[in-house]
């Protein structure tokens, strides 16, 4: 067998390096796009929604499907993972470190979806797409930060991935409790059974990493037959890993977390941005313009207030501080990053309107306009070196 050191080598600094899925996914957003308003545009679809010949899970009988309910489950647990690991040994476990991220997270959920009400008041039919704006995607904000260059303070990155980090899980709570309908008791106590059994796993101290992954995928296939959306499996899953460190400073936590980044990175969300970016750039017939400017204007100007005015307000009476030498120049543009919603917005999307696909694809045009005046208007704030107090 030949062997490639440097590829070998291009694999392990491109692995670690935190751009690299962002600008991943931007590529096969870019790819999707020009697709979707390109004479393969039916062909295209049909690979992804048409019916497969086979499939080893009935419920998932499209390519669609299984990357949105299958994959994306994998996308879920590595969030838990990181989310455990956060809470419990990272810039979440203290109260004074994370009382900023919570709060300016909270409000860059809160003030996008009363923008988004307010914009689409008059239509009932597009209320239940409230928490669409409120997401922010980890990966593609990351990217863009990395192209504003250095000289940024280090400390805007961290409080940019903890905000990330505590909007994912308000994203995934929002999904669990908002977007679940049509419960299946029975299912739904098999799941309890399984994740009782993981809890137990780790309260007695089982520290091979199989028993977690099979009980996943366990909890994940009952939980797909529940009514509860599929995914949420993947976080429960992961709160059951065990993140206690042993004599060689390891976990199966870490050892998962580990394992499945760079596969959650370059393969499942690229994948999910190919199979869910594509969408005709111009309103479908019969479309209007209420739903897609409601969730621009939630990503664009709803995070930008509630995450700054967030963190002044904050600062102003005491509460807590800005990230250290930020500012409100930086501040701003790292408010604007947050506007980047993509993955879990198109997510949502199709959650909020899992019946209406006229629907979901003016909500792509919403997210992927507001996710691009995020970047652009961020990436050109944060590239002002001009950062003096203010």
């Amino acid at each position: 067998m030949v062997e490639t050191p440097g590829l070998k080598t291009m694999w392990r600094k491109l692995s670690h390096n935190e751009a690299a899925p962002g600008l991943v996914l931007m590529a096969c957003a870019a790819i999707a796009l020009l697709i979707a308003n390109s004479p393969l545009q039916q062909a295209w679809h049909d690979l992804f929604h048409s019916s497969l010949a086979w499939t080893p899970v009935a419920k998932l009988d499209s390519a669609h499907l299984w990357i949105n309910d299958g994959l994306m489950a994998v996308f879920f647990f590595v969030v838990g993972l990181e989310i455990k690991r956060e809470v419990l040994a990272g810039e979440l476990s203290d109260a004074r470190r994370r009382r900023l991220p919570i709060i300016a997270a909270l409000a860059g959920m809160a003030v996008p979806a009363l923008v988004y009400l307010a914009f689409t008041r008059g239509d009932p039919a597009l209320q239940s797409g409230w928490a669409i704006p409120s997401a922010t995607d980890i990966a593609f904000a990351i990217g863009v930060l990395a192209l504003a260059g250095k000289g940024l303070p280090p400390s805007l990155r961290l409080f940019l991935l903890t905000v990330a980090i505590v909007d994912d899980l308000g994203a995934v709570m929002v999904i669990a409790f908002f977007y679940t309908s049509g419960i299946k008791l029975a299912w739904l106590g098999a799941s309890a059974a399984i994740l009782g059994l993981l809890v137990l796993a780790n309260r007695f101290g089982v520290r091979s990493i199989w028993p977690y992954v099979l009980g996943a995928i366990a909890l994940w296939f009952t939980v797909l037959h529940s009514g509860v959306h599929a995914t949420i499996a993947g976080v429960l899953a992961a709160l059951t890993v065990p993140l206690a460190l042993n004599r060689q400073h390891d976990s199966p936590l870490l050892r998962l977390e580990h394992a499945l980044v760079s596969p959650n990175g370059f393969l499942i969300v690229p994948l999910f941005g190919l199979a869910n970016a594509g969408v005709h750039l111009g309103l479908p017939d019969g479309g209007s313009l209420a739903l897609p400017l409601g969730i621009g204007a939630g990503l664009v100007l709803g995070k930008q207030v509630g995450i700054l005015g967030s963190i002044l307000l904050a600062e102003r009476f005491g509460i807590a501080r800005r990230p250290e030498g930020a500012s409100v120049r930086q501040l701003w543009g790292i408010a604007l990053l947050c506007g980047i919603g993509f993955t879990m917005s198109l997510f949502i999307a199709g959650l909020a309107f899992p019946s209406d696909p006229l629907l979901v694809e003016e909500a792509k045009l919403g997210i992927l306009g507001g996710s691009a005046v995020s970047a652009i208007a961020g990436l050109l704030l944060l590239q002002q070196r001009r950062s003096p107090a203010y």
